[in-house]
């Protein structure tokens, strides 16, 4: 990992259920709230909930990107179309047989040379990654400057955090934030807290694309820390409305 400032990030869940899908899609949407363009990359093949965000029909995604010759663009999908903000989700969205193929050592090498692809095309890129079980959660927490572990609230989310570290560990690298997800305060092994939000289910525009509660801000902070920013500080001040209208004309 370099020492400027990251533009990609995998947000690995250190458990199933931790949250690692919305979380990414809610850090993109804060970052896109202020003019900037991000993609997120689903690499969580088993449980495909990115492609959940993703209105309208899918044909090429994320597996078939990494397993044929197709390109990382023909994967492209817009999360909230309606929404004046530049959020793209690059999905899974595929059979067994296609996932198992998705999951090769050559296929996770595809895949950390679409994040550097989508890093070139995007200004941040996110990866929402599986616990680190398999090749392509090794080649996302590997290929992306930050890892950010997210992790369950309570006694559960320490105990999966320790075993997540030591798989880092054995691949040498190792988590340079950790977020627990729906907890209202930060636990003491971790360096971030995002709360509930009330909504529930996938909405139809991420919420932090216009949200201004506790769980927005709580997003932004994560963003600044993850991306060295100034999220929170442009949501208090306004200048969000300034970003939008710069990229309006």
């Amino acid at each position: 990992m370099s020492d400027s400032p990251a533009r990609t990030a995998a947000l690995t869940a250190t458990a199933g259920g931790a949250g690692a899908t919305r979380l990414a899609v809610a850090t993109g949407a804060v970052l896109a709230r202020t003019g900037a363009n991000v993609a997120v990359l689903d690499a969580a093949f088993a449980t495909q909930g990115l492609a959940q965000h993703v209105p309208g029909r899918i044909t090429t995604d994320v597996t078939r990107v990494i397993t044929t010759d197709a390109a990382p663009a023909a994967a492209r999908y817009a999360i909230a179309p309606d929404a004046d903000a530049a959020l793209t989700a690059y999905p899974a969205f595929a059979a067994f047989e296609r996932i198992a193929a998705a999951k090769t050592p050559a296929a996770a090498a595809r895949l950390g040379s679409v994040v550097d692809t989508l890093a070139d095309a995007h200004d941040y890129v996110l990866v929402d990654t599986p616990p680190i079980a398999a090749n392509q959660a090794v080649a996302a927490v590997t290929a992306t400057d930050a890892v950010v572990a997210v992790v369950p609230p309570g006694d559960r989310g320490v105990d999966t955090l320790q075993r997540a570290r030591g798989r880092l560990a054995d691949i040498g690298t190792d988590c340079t934030h950790v977020v627990a997800n729906r907890a209202a305060d930060t636990p003491r092994a971790a360096t971030h807290a995002v709360p509930t939000h009330a909504t529930t289910g996938v909405p139809d525009t991420p919420v932090p694309l216009s949200g201004t509660g506790a769980f927005t801000a709580a997003v932004a902070a994560l963003a600044d820390a993850v991306f060295d920013t100034a999220v929170a500080a442009s949501l208090s001040t306004g200048s969000v409305l300034d970003a939008v209208h710069a990229r309006l004309t």
